[in-house]
């Protein structure tokens, strides 16, 4: 008999550690995609956020032609509470405070995902 000392395939050896490295690298990858999932989520719930607090400033806005005092915007604080389109719930507060000839408000929205997050945006207005 004679021994062939050339292979003509792959041994058990080389296929299980083909099977790992293939394992590892399919494991990193759905770490991957369970973080750019999470990252999508909360750049969502970031913008809609921003259009809650930017919606505030507008109905403000909206105010400013009115004559005094039914379009007058009103010195102090007060917050309301908006839904957004997965559910998430939203509390905008907002804080108007009167300097020389302007107005600065600063409406901050908090939101709760998995952990407390919150985004605030100041506009000064001139009176």
């Amino acid at each position: 008999m004679t021994s062939s000392k050339k292979s003509k395939g792959f041994t058990l050896i080389e296929l299980m550690i083909a099977l790992v490295i293939l394992s590892i690298t399919l494991l990193a990858l759905a770490g991957l995609m369970i973080q750019s999932t999470r990252n999508t989520s909360w750049g969502g719930h970031l913008t809609e956020a921003a259009t809650f607090a930017q919606d505030k400033f507008e109905e403000f806005r909206a105010l400013r032609p009115l004559a005094p005092p039914s379009g007058d915007i009103a010195e102090g604080i007060g917050n309301d509470a908006r839904t957004g389109s997965t559910g998430i719930q939203y509390t905008r507060n907002w804080n108007v405070v009167t300097f020389g000839n302007a107005r600065s408000i600063t409406i901050t929205v908090t939101w709760t995902d998995t952990i407390l997050h919150s985004i605030s945006i100041m506009h000064v207005i001139s009176t």
